[in-house]
């Protein structure tokens, strides 16, 4: 007798996963969609069958008794693979907009579930752009954005969820002008609401998420006067989770804002290395005019970076770090040149900046290597289940 195929054998689950099926038929049959996502070849083989695909959206929305956590988890190993995101979307276009209502209902059980594989299909710009969209066409009244925001920022607003992946979400979703301009629009108090999040305690992945945001808003330079002065006063929180508990001078102490003086001797440094580079790159880009780099000079910022250099176990975040403090204690750009984002390198210049960049990172490689250190966490990388 010949032996049944994979894909043969992959469609013969899609009956047993179809609304109104047994309940516990439908939970093995998920269950081992679930298994076949855990890998490479599984992710593959599934990629093909479309109305399978269909039918696992189908389950993820639905209530109970349908296996939708199973089904949910399983479209977001599903979504962590790039490559499988036009077969999701040629099985389900409006599956961004699905998802969007499970992750923002405030009773539905999955729904971290639901915002782990918007997070991941929003990585990339085409499910980004439907997911902008589908935020755009909410019901009138609190937009789409609005509802995202109040959800990552409401303790509780789900008691059954976390909602910790809509971090991810937001901060893929604001690489896009549109959602940046919301975000710094003076008269909504958006960016005030995220401040606090940079040191949210119980998950990396809100944090990241929010730090992402937050440097991408301020790619925006024409905010960075308002984003360092007294209606925002970011830097603070920017410095804060990169300060440790470091005890100094009376009038170095004078120099820092109120909310970095006096740390206790407890107090620890963000733990992922990727967030503190992000936070570094953040205050980067702030220094990107004269006047926010006299700001941040201002703010004493040059002695927590100081201290943290020292500090620092990971090379990569050390360079990111002492190329801000060159910034901070160089000299200013030329007339003409102080806006250093709108700075036109040219094209030689910019030849040897990649390689000396390129060579810095085989240099941290060769420093991870014989400090035996594994890589660090992906703030932003794929959600897996």
């Amino acid at each position: 007798m010949a032996e049944t195929s994979p894909k043969a054998e992959a469609a013969k689950l899609l009956p047993f996963l179809a609304l109104g099926e047994r309940a516990d038929l439908q939970a093995a049959a998920a269950q081992h969609v679930l298994a076949l996502t855990g890998s490479g070849p599984g992710r593959t083989l599934l990629a093909g069958q479309a109305a399978l695909l269909q039918a696992l959206v189908e389950l993820a929305v639905a209530p109970p008794p349908a296996p939708a956590r199973d089904a949910a988890r399983a479209l977001v190993n599903l979504a962590a693979d790039p490559g499988l995101h036009k077969p999701l979307l040629a099985a389900e276009p409006r599956l961004p907009v699905r998802l969007l209502g499970c992750a923002l209902d405030p009773h539905w059980p999955w729904a971290e579930e639901a915002a782990a594989v918007l997070a991941n299909l929003s990585r990339e710009p085409v499910p980004c752009a439907a997911l902008t969209e589908a935020l755009a066409a909410t019901e009138p009244g609190e937009s789409g954005l609005e509802r995202l925001v109040r959800a990552l920022c409401t303790p509780g607003y789900n008691a059954r969820a976390p909602l910790h992946y809509l971090g991810p979400v937001l901060s893929n979703l604001s690489q896009r002008p549109a959602t940046r301009a919301f975000l710094l629009d003076r008269n909504r108090c958006v960016v005030q609401r995220l401040l606090t999040l940079t040191q949210y305690p119980d998950s990396s992945v809100r944090r990241g998420g929010v730090v992402g945001t937050l440097r991408n808003c301020c790619f925006e330079h024409r905010h960075h006067e308002w984003l360092l002065g007294p209606e925002v006063d970011i830097l603070p929180f920017l410095l804060l989770p990169l300060a440790g508990p470091e005890d100094f001078s009376e009038e170095e102490m004078e120099r820092l804002p109120i909310d970095l003086q006096y740390l206790p001797p407890d107090k620890q440094r963000e733990p992922d290395a990727d967030i503190r580079k992000m936070l570094i790159e953040t205050i980067m880009l702030l220094t990107a005019t004269a006047p926010g780099r006299k700001q941040v000079r201002d703010q004493g910022a040059y002695l927590i970076l100081r201290e943290l250099h020292s500090w620092e176990p990971e090379p990569d975040v050390r360079v990111t770090c002492e190329k801000l403090i060159q910034v901070l204690i160089g000299d200013e750009p030329e007339r003409g040149l102080e806006n250093l984002l709108e700075v036109q390198v040219p094209e030689e210049i910019e030849r040897q900046l990649q390689q000396q960049d390129h060579q810095e990172r085989e240099q941290c490689e060769r420093e991870q290597q014989e400090l035996e250190l594994g890589p660090g966490p992906q703030a932003e990388k794929a959600a897996s289940m």
